[in-house]
C-alpha cells in the first residue's frame, strides 16, 4: 500500500479553538444565551448597510489596490490625526485588510522565520499565538498578573523570556479577554524594551474606541503610535468589527513602519488580494458618519458592564476586576481547575454559553469570559442562571 501523505507539522501544532469548540455545541441547541463570541448582538447600523448598497449600485465590485481603496486609507489617516495627533502616510503606512485577524496574520508573517520566538502577553485572544505556530515560530506566553484590583505587565518575566531568537512582542489594549488597558507608562516601557533589543512591537488596538475611563465616552484609548516614531518597529492592527458592529463584513487595517507596510501590501496579493470593495466603501462611511451611533452604543455597553459586574461580585467565590475597555468580563472562580468542562456543563445544564478561560492561554485557566455586548434580556437571565449554578456547585 502506498504511503499516506501527511499534513504539515506546522498546522498539526495549531490547536482547535476552544471557544469555537464550545460554540459549535451551543449552535446545535435551541434557546442558548450566547455570550461566548466577541460581538454585539446589535445588527450593523442602517447607514453602513445603505452605504454598501449604494457602493454596489455605483459599481464598487471590482478589484482594488492590494493596500485597499485610497479613499479609505485617507479616512483612516484623518482619524489618527483627529484622535491621536499622529500623521501617517496612507500610501505606505496604512494597509487595508480583510479583517483584524488578517491584519495580524500578514504582520506576523512579515516578522518571523521558522524557529524565531515571539513573546505574547496573555490571557489573550488565541489567534495571534496560532498564527505564529502556523509560521513555525515559537510562542512564549507571558501572563498578566492580577495585582490587587488591576492586571499588570510582568516586565521581569519579559526580560527573562527574551533570547537571541526573539523577534517580537504582542500585546492587546484594551485586552480581550481582560478589559485591561495599558497605561502610558506601560506603553513606554514596552517600547523601550523592544527598542533596546531590536524587536517588533505589535499592538492589537481593535477595541480602542470601546473605552470607559476617558474624559468622556467616545474618547479612544491612547494609541502606542503617540509614543512611536516613524522609524520604530511598531505595528498596530485594527478592525471595523467591534466599534461599528461589522463582524461579518471582514474589514480591518494595519499601520506599520514603511518597509513592513510595503511588504504587507505585497503579501495581501497572495493571501486575500484585498478586502471586499463594497465593504471598504461601507467602512469609509462608518468612519465618517458613525460617531453618534458609536457613543450611543458605548453608553449601553457601560450600563451592561456595570450590571454584570455587580451581579458577579454578589456571587460567592467570584473575583472580577473592573475593566476599563472592550466588552468582556473575566471573572476568576474559586476552585475552578477545568474552565472548559465548567463551561460545557453550564451550557448543557443551564443553556448559558460562556467562553472558557483556558482558551486564552497562560493565566486564563480558572476564569471564564463573558461578553456583555448582548441585550439586557439575555444578560439578566444569564447572570441569574450562572449565580444559581455556582451556588448549586458549592452545595
Amino acid at each position: 500500500m502506498a504511503e499516506m501523505a501527511s499534513l504539515a507539522q506546522s498546522v498539526e501544532k495549531v490547536p482547535h479553538s476552544r471557544i469555537r469548540e464550545l460554540a459549535e455545541v451551543a449552535m446545535s441547541m435551541e434557546g442558548v444565551l450566547r455570550l461566548y463570541f466577541g460581538e454585539s448582538n446589535l445588527p450593523t447600523p442602517d447607514y453602513i448597510k445603505q452605504a454598501a448598497i449604494q457602493a454596489l449600485a455605483d459599481g464598487f465590485t471590482f478589484y482594488t489596490e492590494n493596500a485597499g481603496l485610497p479613499s479609505l486609507r485617507r479616512a483612516i489617516r484623518r482619524q489618527y490625526e483627529k484622535w491621536h495627533g499622529v500623521e501617517l502616510d496612507p500610501e505606505s503606512e496604512i494597509v487595508i485588510t480583510a479583517s483584524g485577524v488578517q491584519a495580524l496574520n500578514v504582520s506576523l508573517r512579515a516578522m518571523v522565520d521558522p524557529g524565531d520566538e515571539a513573546l505574547v502577553l496573555t490571557p489573550a485572544w488565541p489567534n495571534g499565538s496560532s498564527i505564529l505556530a502556523m509560521a513555525n515560530a515559537v510562542v512564549k506566553q507571558i501572563p498578566h498578573p492580577l495585582c490587587g484590583d488591576r492586571y499588570r505587565i510582568d516586565f521581569e518575566a519579559l526580560e527573562a523570556a527574551a533570547g537571541p531568537r526573539t523577534r517580537l512582542v504582542v500585546y492587546t489594549s484594551p485586552s480581550n479577554p481582560l478589559g485591561w488597558v495599558a497605561t502610558e507608562e506601560d506603553q513606554q516601557r514596552l517600547l523601550d524594551f523592544c527598542r533596546a533589543r531590536g524587536l517588533w512591537l505589535v499592538a492589537d488596538e481593535v477595541y480602542d474606541r470601546l473605552y470607559y475611563a476617558g474624559a468622556r465616552l467616545g474618547e479612544p484609548v491612547p494609541s502606542i503610535l503617540r509614543k512611536a516614531t516613524r522609524d520604530d518597529a511598531v505595528v498596530v492592527v485594527h478592525s471595523f468589527s467591534k466599534s461599528y458592529c461589522m463582524t461579518g463584513w471582514r474589514v480591518g487595517w494595519l499601520i506599520a513602519r514603511r518597509d513592513l507596510g510595503v511588504k504587507a501590501t505585497q503579501l495581501n496579493e497572495f493571501i486575500i488580494s484585498h478586502a471586499p470593495t463594497f465593504a471598504q466603501k461601507a467602512a469609509e462611511t462608518a468612519l465618517e458618519c458613525g460617531e453618534p451611533e458609536l457613543v450611543n452604543m458605548l453608553g449601553r455597553l457601560k450600563e451592561n458592564r456595570d450590571f454584570c459586574l455587580a451581579a458577579l461580585r454578589a456571587m460567592r467565590g467570584v473575583t472580577v476586576p473592573e475593566p476599563d475597555g472592550a466588552f468582556y468580563l473575566f471573572p476568576k472562580i474559586e476552585g475552578l481547575t477545568d474552565s472548559f468542562e465548567f463551561c460545557r456543563r453550564l451550557l448543557m445544564e443551564t443553556k448559558v454559553g460562556l467562553a472558557p478561560g483556558v482558551a486564552f492561554g497562560a493565566g486564563g485557566e480558572g476564569s471564564v469570559r463573558i461578553c456583555y455586548a448582548a441585550e439586557r434580556a439575555i444578560l439578566e437571565p444569564a447572570m441569574e442562571r450562572l449565580g444559581a449554578y455556582l451556588k448549586e456547585r458549592r452545595a
